[in-house]
C-alpha cells in the first residue's frame, strides 16, 4: 500500500454579518473517472514542503484565493484505488480552516473548473465527500459569528 500526504483549506470569508464558504468543481481529468462533485481545494505535498505551506499554496493554485492560516483541522484518511498503476493508495489529508485574504490575480488553475462562495447550508448540501461535510461542520464551529 502507498502512503500519500496532501493538504488543503477550508476558506471562509465575511460579508456584512454572512460567512461564506469557498468551494470548487475540479475540471474533468482523462485520468480520473470518479466523482466531479464539489470540493475542497487541496492537493499534494511536495517533497521538503510542510502541511501548512502546501495547504496555503494549493488553495490559491485550485481556488485562486489568497488566504491565512486561522487553525489545523483533523487530518482525515481516505483509501482508493489508483486507476493507472492499480495500486492501494492510503492518503492523509490536512486541512487548515483559512481566511480568504484577496482574490489572486492570476485566478483559479487548470484543475479547477469552477469556484463559489456559499453559506453553510449549500456548502454541506454542495460537497461531494461525507468526510469534507464533517471537516466543514468542525471548521464553522471555529469561525466566530
Amino acid at each position: 500500500m502507498t502512503r500519500k500526504f496532501s493538504a488543503g483549506g477550508i476558506v471562509f470569508k465575511k460579508v456584512g454579518k454572512k460567512t461564506l464558504w469557498l468551494l470548487r468543481r475540479p475540471a474533468p481529468n482523462p485520468g480520473f473517472d470518479g466523482n466531479l462533485g464539489w470540493n475542497l481545494p487541496r492537493g499534494l505535498v511536495d517533497d521538503g514542503e510542510s502541511t501548512e505551506i502546501a495547504a496555503v499554496r494549493e488553495v490559491e493554485e485550485e481556488a485562486g484565493v489568497k488566504a491565512k492560516i486561522v487553525a489545523k483541522l483533523p487530518t482525515i484518511k481516505i483509501f482508493f484505488t489508483d486507476k493507472e498503476s492499480r495500486d492501494k493508495i492510503m492518503k492523509f489529508i490536512t486541512f487548515y480552516l483559512m481566511e480568504w485574504v484577496a482574490d489572486s490575480p492570476a485566478g483559479f488553475g487548470w484543475e479547477t473548473a469552477e469556484v463559489k462562495w456559499v453559506n453553510f447550508k449549500e456548502a454541506s448540501e454542495m460537497l461531494a465527500f461525507k468526510n469534507e461535510k464533517e471537516i466543514l461542520k468542525k471548521a464553522a464551529e471555529i469561525v466566530p459569528e
